[in-house]
């Protein structure tokens, strides 16, 4: 998934980052309201973490951008403000979490997995396709009940497929899921994450749809 984090402090933006980037996401990191803005008016997140008190405004700002133009990108709030008048502006503003600091990292990770799986409307935390299944809450696969040793962008591949099951994923939209702004891409990363797939979970569980995509069967 793509995440936004949207935090001017260094120390904890380094630590959501690479928490978030152990866990397969691709993760862009601005400091303030502006950048954040122009973040989301260019580009689609599957989520944003949001501090509140950056530089140049109030990052409830952002939220509410988002909301009055239709934009229904969960939205993890994570702030110092602990009080309960904090927590309702932000609520009703449109969070659809909020995370008091200090936080753990794995509980942020948690808690954007439920509130995407609210927003696709997956109620389910097991997806399947033939012999494969995929475990959204352990963050595990499993290909004819072993589980299979993928790494962080191997699980995010398989993830985007089967959460989309029968619908063509391009290789422009696998990329967007899994590279932010700085990252490097080699031209074959695709295919090599495609390729790794089919050794470790079966060849017939991706279809190539040459010069057009890729796409996973059967999952539900």
């Amino acid at each position: 998934m793509r995440i936004l984090l949207i935090e001017d402090d260094e120390m904890l933006g380094e630590a959501v980052r690479d928490g978030l980037a152990q866990e397969g996401h691709a993760v862009d990191w601005v400091r303030d309201c502006a950048a954040a803005l122009g973040a989301v008016a260019s580009w689609s997140f599957g989520a944003l973490v949001l501090d509140l008190g950056l530089p140049d405004g109030d990052g409830l700002g952002v939220l509410r951008w988002l909301r009055q133009n239709g934009r229904g990108t969960p939205v993890v709030i994570v702030t110092a403000r602990d009080r309960i008048g904090d927590r309702i502006a932000g609520l009703d503003a449109g969070a659809d979490d909020y995370l008091i600091k200090p936080f753990d990292i794995e509980e942020l990770g948690a808690r954007l997995r439920a509130i995407t799986r609210r927003a696709d409307g997956c109620t389910d935390t097991l997806l399947t396709a033939g012999e494969v299944v995929l475990d959204l809450r352990q963050r595990m696969v499993r290909y004819q009940g072993t589980p299979a040793a993928l790494t962080a962008r191997e699980y995010a591949v398989a993830e985007l497929l089967m959460r989309r099951a029968g619908c063509l994923v391009t290789r422009a939209e696998i990329e967007e899921e899994l590279y932010g702004f700085d990252d490097q891409i080699a031209s074959n990363a695709i295919e090599v994450h495609i390729h790794n797939l089919r050794r470790k979970l079966g060849p017939g569980f991706i279809t190539n749809l040459k010069g057009r995509g890729y796409r996973v069967d059967n999952a539900g």
